[in-house]
């Protein structure tokens, strides 16, 4: 009897199957995964924003409305650290009362297909009606 070296097509093809079956499966939970950590880009430049806030107010009379006027580099900037959330300042009631700072997902960027949308917060924490909610804000 002749013996066999290697590996018979056969065997070949389920091995092929399987690691097809493997990437179906775990290249849509690794993108869910890389997208919550994006999330994270947000919630930081959102907590900068709100820190400069607190610090203008110490001085000032009233929040800032002006993105001149902070000194958030994010917020001068418009955008995000990495760049994945466009980031905007106004005020909410009255610059006296508060601020709304939101961080929106940059239109045909990879955080545009996010469930959560975008990220608000005011003098008080994250502010949840009509931005996202907080399951997203706990990542």
């Amino acid at each position: 009897m002749i013996s066999q070296k290697g590996f018979s097509l056969i065997e070949l093809m389920i091995v092929v199957a399987v690691i097809g079956i493997l990437a179906a499966v775990a290249y849509p939970a690794y993108q869910d995964y890389v997208m919550k950590s994006r999330r994270g880009e947000a919630m930081n430049a959102l907590a900068e924003i709100r820190i400069a806030q607190e610090k203008w107010r110490a001085n000032n009379s009233s929040f800032v409305t002006d993105t001149a006027d902070i000194t958030s580099s994010l917020l001068l900037n418009g955008t995000s650290e990495n760049g994945n959330y466009t980031l905007t300042l106004a005020a909410a009631i009255s610059p006296q009362v508060g601020f709304l700072a939101v961080a929106t997902p940059v239109v045909g960027g990879p955080q545009a297909a996010d469930s959560c949308g975008a990220f608000a917060v005011d003098r008080n924490g994250p502010y949840t009606p009509g931005y996202a909610s907080l399951d997203c804000w706990e990542r």
